[in-house]
């Protein structure tokens, strides 16, 4: 059976110090480590991240799904996770809280998040009328 994305992005994160290939090449990577709502289970999702103002920040883009990405919903409910952070000396594997950006800071964020990265601007394009795509920035854990 063929490795599905999820894992084999995984899997090169952690087999090359947070260093995947494409379609995420050269892109600063985190693994998310978070509790299923419902389940509990720990789950394990590759996003692509950017740096804000000295915080991480992660986008639920879903690749322009209409519905918000499972772990947007396990964020909501525990938003304690564990973080695997791709650096340019390795990976940081650190505590974090999840809090959800929304209103003007949201927005203001989005517009500099696609300039950086046209790709969620078509992410966006495909969720008009039918959600708005949800950012998150992650705090170091006290």
């Amino acid at each position: 059976m063929p490795e599905d994305f999820n894992a084999r992005v995984i899997r090169e994160f952690k087999e090359n110090d947070g260093k995947v290939g494409p379609p995420f090449e050269g892109a600063p990577m985190i693994l998310i480590h978070h509790r299923g709502a419902k389940s509990g289970q720990v789950r394990t999702t590759p996003l692509v991240y950017f740096q804000e103002e000295g915080e991480v920040v992660i986008v639920a883009s879903a690749a322009g799904a209409p519905t918000h990405p499972a772990w947007y919903h396990n964020l909501k409910a525990n938003p304690e996770i564990t973080a695997d952070i791709a650096t340019p000396d390795g990976v940081d594997s650190t505590t974090v809280e999840a809090s959800e950006i929304t209103g003007e800071q949201r927005d203001s964020l989005w517009d500099r998040i696609v300039e950086r990265n046209p790709g969620f601007g078509d992410y966006a394009a495909k969720t008009e009328g039918v959600r708005t795509i949800p950012l998150f920035r992650l705090s170091r854990a006290a």
